[in-house]
């Protein structure tokens, strides 16, 4: 079995607060640009989509912002989270690393994504909204917004992308078995979904189309806001739980991460489990080496551009510089869904290009055959989307063997997947093939982006 490293649930190892490394970076983000003047946005440009106290946080640079005591509460029920040594998976590696696992399929929606989902719901209730609109790839996010909006009592309507609305029935159950309304995304229930329609009715959707119907909903609702499930600050902020938890269970077995890996598509759960340690070091603290993993059919850090760019389809959202594929970009529907998102996180590609951090890509196929020898030797089955991580963690073990050397490795196996098994049959079928996008849309997307006069 596994070593576990999990310290009590209790008042004292329950973060009290999330990290925002906004405080420690050494360049700060470029701004968020209003579409129409090119100018920098101010909050109240965001209050139609977001509750004032998410806003605040979105522009923040408190390195430390209080987690209030109703959404601890709700995190009590799973965190702190368990972190494993991967004992087994070293010995079948015959590896001299040390490859430790921070496990957040143990939360009730089985991924990292209720983190922020129940702080998202909190302050939107607080507020007095009623209802929640937002998207989902593979149903994850979809999951943990369905289940906070059942805690706090609020409606919620999820645009699942129809490749994964189709791909992953129970995720849309879990979804509707906690009170939600799945809709396959592009819909004809917005003008945003329509219009892809009539362009092609048998559109498989992206993540891009599904922000677009759920902004339109939002924008067009006095009692409804919007809730995103990664690249925002204010989402990335919320996820570092994660990385916080992990550093104290570290310190708790005598250790410290030479290196942190983690499986990229928005960008939130990477976040969580590495800001922690990268802010330790910016403040002077050991270097670690940081891998973010993507899927090499949808590669916006490693094959996408710096640039401003819109977070949808339907450009209804303000402009915002990331590495992105470009925002008419569709990937093809391999089955990380989480992970198929036309752009990364700002704060991520920031990081990125200030060089603090690798990224590498890799075909699902090659993710598959890590997830399986990760089952194998460790009991979990991780989801399509953390495959990508146990990939890069495998790889850099075996690096660690053919060099001789001892490094302790650390990665987020973010999600199970339970939910996932077609696509494991599909594998195991030799049905699973390995998508590549379409070069020319590639290069169309990103000759559409968007003309902006950088801010001095």
């Amino acid at each position: 079995m596994a070593e576990t490293v999990k310290y009590l649930l209790d008042e004292s190892r329950l973060p009290k607060t999330w990290y925002n490394l906004a405080a420690d970076l050494p360049k700060p983000l470029p701004p968020v640009l209003h579409p129409g003047t090119g100018q920098p946005i101010g909050p109240g440009d965001l209050a139609p989509l977001f509750p004032m106290a998410l806003i605040m946080q979105e522009v923040s640079t408190e390195r430390e912002i209080e987690i209030p005591e109703p959404v601890r509460e709700v995190y009590r029920q799973w965190r702190p989270s368990p972190l494993f040594r991967a004992r087994r998976l070293e010995k079948a590696l015959q590896t001299p690393a040390k490859i430790y696992y921070k496990y957040e399929g143990v939360s009730p929606a089985g991924s990292h994504k209720p983190n922020t989902a129940v702080a998202q719901a909190f302050y939107n209730k607080q507020e007095g909204v009623k209802k929640l609109s937002t998207e989902t790839g593979a149903g994850q996010w979809g999951s943990a917004l369905a289940f906070a909006g059942a805690l706090f009592g609020l409606d919620v309507q999820v645009f699942m992308v129809k490749v994964s609305y189709d791909q992953k029935p129970y995720r849309r159950a879990l979804m509707e078995t906690y009170g939600a309304r799945c809709i396959a995304s592009p819909s004809n229930q917005t003008q945003s979904g329509k219009a892809i329609l009539a362009q092609r009715a048998d559109h498989p959707g992206s993540l891009g189309i599904a922000i677009s119907e759920a902004v339109e909903v939002a924008a067009q609702s006095d009692d409804t806001k919007y809730s995103l499930g990664s690249v925002l600050n204010h989402v990335l902020l919320h996820q570092t739980v994660v990385g916080q938890e992990a550093m104290a269970q570290l310190e708790m077995a005598g250790d410290y991460p030479d290196m942190i890996v983690g499986c990229t598509g928005g960008g939130s759960n990477f976040a969580g489990i590495a800001f922690p340690f990268l802010g330790a070091q910016l403040r002077g603290g050991k270097k670690v080496r940081i891998v973010a993993v993507e899927p090499a059919a949808c590669p916006s850090l490693t094959r996408g551009k710096y640039a401003y760019d819109f977070g949808d389809t339907g450009h209804l959202t303000p402009l915002v510089k990331m590495h992105t594929l470009g925002s008419t970009f569709t990937p093809p529907g391999f089955h990380a869904g989480g992970l198929r998102y036309h752009g990364m996180a700002p704060m991520v590609s920031h990081i990125k290009e200030l060089g603090l951090i690798d990224a590498v890509s890799y075909h699902q196929i090659q993710c598959f055959e890590a997830g399986v020898r990760f089952a194998r030797a460790e009991g979990i089955v991780p989801a399509p989307e953390a495959n990508h991580a146990v990939k890069g963690a495998i790889d850099e073990a075996l690096k660690c063997k053919a060099e001789g050397k001892t490094r302790t490795i650390l990665f987020n196996l973010c999600g199970h997947g339970h939910f996932d098994m077609q696509a494991y049959t599909d594998y195991f079928a030799g049905k699973l093939t390995d998508q590549s996008y379409d070069e020319s849309e590639l290069a169309m997307a990103l000759a559409g982006l968007p003309s902006v006069a950088e801010p001095a």
